[in-house]
């Protein structure tokens, strides 16, 4: 038996959201912090740089006004004033007044002097580096016990003979400097934790403002999943945002969805209904055939005309309900459709008035050009056909059609009007409906199934177009069509750069 697969690990938007927001805001703030942090102790270190230079600059210019060809202790004892025998640094360091002093008696610096063969003449201290014969002042960051540090070097020249009488090296242990980095490092660090911490808090509790509506909707979907029936929609939002349009746009579709399943629910039972008397009307003939048809001529001439009629109101129910199945599809496989409407509109006038001739059709064309509109052709027939079809039926005794054909700024306007017995408000929003009879009775001995208004809308709205009725008791009934007309330049055009592509 194989292994289920593990299911991922549930987490929740709101924690993806404030890792998010804590991750983005530490990555922001650590750059800008890097780039403050090493602005700043570059600064710091091109200071004590600078400082060094000057103490290198200062202190071999004084050591150089001798015009001795070498550099000596007692020379040095004379600059500083005082004799350096037993002495301790601190004590140097406590008792040097002079100018000197103040460049080369530094608590965060060791000095060191050499004479010409490079033996040490003077020191301040222990130095880590070595000394070393140099042409020029050079100051550089070395490695020292603990940490880096700043060594300079450069030669001693004598003012009066320009020579080299000895060598100048100081050592700067950085100490002020590293005190302020970690001083620094430690608020940079304690303010990115800051930052993540906040961020993330603060992340959490937009999210959990932001995405409450979620919560709503994931129950909503959850209960329609458990019940499809459950009339049940998202809460209203007292809100302006995405999440907002997301709830209407969600109750929107889950009313179509209750209306599709009413409207299944009724197609089913009207369709079973619709059929199930004609099944019945036939079977009764067969049955007294088989009983008495065989021996009676006139049972048989009665049976076999009425089970004929039934059969071909079956055949006109299936057609109908596949019309209305490819009605449905009408996006797919005839977006590209075009059609010159004013020759459609005058061939189904012409027609009917030749099929109708006791009834007196009019028709008002308002159109300057034959406008072409976004409609395959036989749609457009079948549409003025089920409506003049209609309008021919329940004409009643004033038997007067009237067709009008006009256009706005971006449609075509088709108006089918009667003056016969006219809907009911109660039953105006429901003509559009699968299998629906304004009066059953009536519309039976009529002819029709229902069907063709359903049709027709579904036709007109695949098309992006608009179909709707008008109409009082007792004064007939308008039924008006809008279809979008096409821009006849820009769609060749289209067209052409479909087929070079």
């Amino acid at each position: 038996m194989e292994k289920e697969q593990a299911k991922p690990r549930f987490v929740s938007l709101k924690v993806k959201w404030a890792l998010g927001t804590a991750i983005g805001s530490l990555l922001i703030s650590l750059i800008v912090v890097t780039a403050l942090f090493s602005s700043f102790t570059q600064d710091l270190l091109n200071q004590e740089r600078k400082s060094l230079n000057d103490s290198l600059v200062t202190t071999s210019h004084q050591l150089g006004a001798t015009n001795r060809d070498d550099i000596t202790t007692q020379q040095i004892n004379h600059l500083l004033q005082k004799r350096i025998k037993s002495q301790t640094v601190n004590q140097v360091r406590q008792s040097y007044q002079g100018p000197i002093i103040q460049e080369i008696i530094n608590p965060r610096t060791e000095v060191a002097i050499y004479n010409r063969q490079n033996h040490l003449v003077f020191s301040t201290g222990t130095l880590y580096r070595a000394p070393a014969k140099v042409k020029t002042s050079q100051i550089q960051l070395v490695s020292g016990k603990k940490h880096k540090i700043l060594l300079g070097r450069a030669p001693i020249y004598s003012k009066s003979t320009k020579k080299v009488v000895g060598y100048l090296q100081i050592e700067n242990h950085l100490t002020n400097y590293y005190q302020r980095y970690n001083r620094l490092l430690l608020i940079s660090i304690l303010a990115l934790t800051l930052v993540v911490i906040a961020s993330g808090l603060l992340g959490y509790g937009l999210s959990y403002l932001i995405l409450r509506p979620l919560d709503d909707i994931q129950s909503t979907i959850v209960a329609i999943r458990d019940d499809p029936t459950k009339n049940q929609r998202v809460p209203e939002l007292n809100r302006n945002d995405e999440l907002a349009e997301l709830s209407q746009i969600f109750n929107a579709m889950l009313d179509r969805m209750q209306r599709y399943i009413d409207q299944q629910s009724q197609f089913v039972g009207d369709v079973s209904h619709e059929l199930r008397t004609p099944v019945a009307i036939i079977q009764g003939h067969m049955q007294m055939l088989q009983r008495w048809g065989k021996d009676d001529p006139q049972v048989l001439e009665e049976s076999i005309p009425a089970v004929i009629a039934e059969t071909k109101r079956m055949n006109s129910l299936v057609q109908e309900m596949l019309d209305l199945s490819r009605a449905e599809q009408v996006e797919l496989n005839f977006r590209d459709a075009t059609t010159p409407v004013r020759d459609v509109v005058h061939q189904v006038y012409n027609n009917f008035k030749m099929i109708h001739p006791d009834f007196e059709f009019m028709l008002d064309d308002d159109l300057r050009h034959d406008e072409v509109v976004k409609i395959y052709r036989d749609h457009l027939e079948q549409i003025l056909i089920i409506l003049c079809d209609n309008a021919v039926k329940y004409s009643g005794e004033r038997k007067k059609i009237h067709l009008s054909l006009s256009r706005n700024l971006r449609a075509v306007e088709i108006g089918v009007q009667d003056f016969g017995e006219g809907i009911s408000p109660e039953e105006l929003s429901k003509v559009f409906d699968r299998f629906y009879r304004v009066d059953k009775a009536r519309s039976r001995k009529k002819g029709g199934n229902g069907l063709g208004l359903a049709i027709a809308k579904r036709l007109i709205e695949g098309y992006h177009g608009t179909i709707t009725v008008e109409s009082q008791l007792g004064s007939g009934s308008l039924f008006r069509l809008t279809l979008p007309i096409v821009d006849v330049k820009n769609n060749n055009a289209e067209k052409n750069q479909e087929r070079e592509k």
